[in-house]
């Protein structure tokens, strides 16, 4: 069953629920993070579109942490790195 639809950042990887807010992480090799918001009933609306860096598309949410944990290649002048996010 469908319960919602929308653009999100392109070459996408990883998608984190968060219960506890009722949100959505997405993380995409475009070079973004959307941050969806589940205010009613099988409705999502776009809250942040973070930029992060080109290839940078797999993730991990640690609700105990309220973190999320962003990977970003090597790619020519962009060196190899973990990025944190904290999670308000």
């Amino acid at each position: 069953m469908l319960v919602a639809s929308a653009d999100i950042v392109g070459d996408t990887d990883d998608l984190f629920y968060d219960a506890a807010r009722k949100r959505l992480f997405i993380s995409g090799g475009d070079g973004f993070v959307d941050v969806f918001q589940n205010s009613e009933p099988n409705s999502f609306a776009r809250v942040a579109h973070i930029a992060t860096a080109a290839g940078a598309r797999t993730s991990l949410f640690v609700p105990d942490l309220n973190r999320l944990f962003l990977a970003v290649p090597h790619r020519g002048s962009q060196r190899a790195e973990i990025r944190i996010y904290d999670v308000h």
